[in-house]
């Protein structure tokens, strides 16, 4: 049974050329949790994704992952982007793909070894795609491909995996394939996931969180309950969707939090 918190981000700022993006933001995140963060383009989704993973460095306050600071415990959190493009002609392999994911465990001119490649088999194999490790990439489905992008964060044997629109490029058939992945991966992983869909991901998650560059709500399915004082200091609790309130998370958008 994994105990402590995975994530603790404390008052978090991050301005970009000049624009605040994040402002006051506090999140603990305990292990095994599957969290989706839902808000508008340009709320700072992404953003906050990348400051988990290190790479970028707030103006103010402290990020932990299991008590580290991020550029240490990067061999702990597997990413997958939001868009990932490929070349189809390029003659590359599923396996190969996902042996990428191994490279940040490797020195720059050190080879890939047969752990590695063991690992890789393995990850493949959690998305049910290892009978396809030797198809070229050009020749997968949309919906085949995000599962091989997953598995390639998979092979960095994360203990943590973030996830930024994993079902944006497919259509819904393929995205509820996608998102029961995810549930499944959850068990035995800590899922932080993006989404637009609070409709569809409120079926999978353990707990929602609005961001619109305030972090605004965590909302409890189990318990019905709903912490935070609206503006960023939320303490992610398990617990049940199912709620929806007018919030800043929403405005000029189509999501409603």
């Amino acid at each position: 049974m994994m105990n402590g918190a995975a994530v603790e981000i404390r008052n978090v700022s991050v301005t970009l050329s000049g624009v605040l993006v994040l402002e006051d933001v506090s999140l603990t995140l305990e292990q095994g949790d599957f969290l989706g963060i839902i808000g508008p383009n340009g709320g700072g989704k992404t953003t906050l994704l990348r400051v988990i993973l290190g790479l970028i460095e707030p103006g103010a306050g402290e990020v932990h992952i299991f008590g580290e600071a991020p550029s240490r415990a990067r061999g702990e959190v597997g990413y997958v982007p939001q868009y990932a493009r490929f070349d189809a002609s390029f003659p590359i392999d599923v396996l190969e793909v996902v042996l990428m994911g191994r490279l940040s465990r490797r020195t720059l001119l050190s080879r890939l070894t047969d752990e590695d490649r063991v690992a890789a088999h393995a990850a493949l194999a959690r998305v049910q795609m290892d009978d396809l490790a030797s198809r070229q990439i050009g020749e997968l489905s949309g919906g085949q491909l995000q599962r091989v992008l997953i598995a390639r964060a998979l092979a960095v044997e994360p203990r943590i995996l973030l996830l930024d629109e994993p079902a944006a490029s497919v259509d819904t058939r393929i995205g509820r394939n996608v998102y029961e992945l995810l549930e499944d991966l959850a068990r035995e992983t800590t899922v932080v996931l993006v989404s637009h869909d609070i409709g569809v991901i409120s079926r999978y998650v353990k707990t929602v969180a609005c961001l619109n560059r305030h972090l605004h709500y965590s909302l409890s399915p189990l318990e019905g309950t709903h912490t935070g004082d609206g503006r960023g200091r939320v303490r992610v609790s398990r617990g049940a969707l199912g709620t929806r309130a007018s919030a800043p998370c929403a405005r000029g958008t189509s999501v409603e939090c």
